[in-house]
């Protein structure tokens, strides 16, 4: 390189600053990485969000329950119930049919799939034996007299995937407001119909050993028999169910008397 004055020098060293230069370039390489580094501030982390508080569903659908005055007010309860899963899946919340006033309340298991889209229980081929069932001995849901009446409900509001049995967690959250339902109707007896309503109601499945037997349930006796649905699968056990029926029949003409 051709040999350079000093103000020659100081003209390009001004010139290299002028275009940004602020750093000389040494005869060895610095190990930057080692080098201590100036850091801004960090920002403070973020707080973590509080746990959310866990939440007991029975304890929610009893005091839900409880503050119901009245079966309407019993409805909107469940209706706006949101800790069971199944009712994402549901069309409808699936509450009851019939006349509130009956003396007898049928306690079936959870509503299928015609029963879903209806919003009615015992809808379909199940719902029409039920119904040929109770005529036999002088019993209809459409009757507007109580004696002759018939009031149906289910231990579930809502369908679950595939008409599967209900889980117990299930089954434990709904049971305030089956509760709540026959301390508001007041039937003079219940009739359980099938497996799901025997263990939610007797602590126990087994309707085929349990079923014609007369138990008190909720402070009422009450009468496990086989799900219509049951007897469709089995026409076999349709003799069973008539004499259930006969039974049921003698208890009511019993409390007239």
């Amino acid at each position: 390189m051709p040999q350079m004055d000093t103000g020659e020098l100081h003209a390009l060293l001004a010139w290299q600053v002028e275009l940004g230069a602020t750093e000389a370039i040494g005869d060895t390489p610095i190990n930057r990485y080692a080098s201590p580094m100036r850091l801004e501030a960090a920002a403070p982390a973020p707080a973590e969000p509080a746990p959310a508080e866990e939440v007991d569903p029975v304890a929610v659908a009893t005091e839900a329950a409880a503050g119901a005055r009245d079966l309407a007010g019993l409805s909107a309860a469940m209706a706006a119930f949101t800790h069971c899963e199944l009712k994402r899946g549901a069309q409808n919340t699936v509450f009851a049919d019939g006349n509130p006033a009956a003396r007898v309340m049928v306690i079936g298991e959870a509503p299928g799939r015609e029963e879903d889209l209806a919003g009615r229980p015992f809808v379909g081929a199940a719902g029409r034996l039920l119904d040929r069932m109770f005529a036999a001995i002088g019993l209809d849901r459409t009757a507007e007299d109580a004696a002759q009446a018939l009031y149906i409900t289910n231990v579930l509001p809502w369908r679950p995937p595939q008409n599967r049995d209900p889980d117990p967690d299930e089954i434990a959250m709904l049971l305030p407001f089956l509760r709540r339902h026959v301390e508001l109707a007041q039937p003079e007896v219940l009739v359980c119909m099938g497996n799901i309503s025997c263990l939610a109601l007797f602590g126990r499945k087994g309707v085929t050993r349990l079923r014609g037997r007369w138990a008190e349930v909720l402070g009422r006796p009450a009468l496990p028999m086989f799900h219509p649905a049951y007897l469709l699968r089995t026409p076999a056990a349709k003799r069973e169910a008539w004499a259930d029926l006969l039974s049921l029949q003698a208890r009511l003409r019993e409390g007239q008397r």
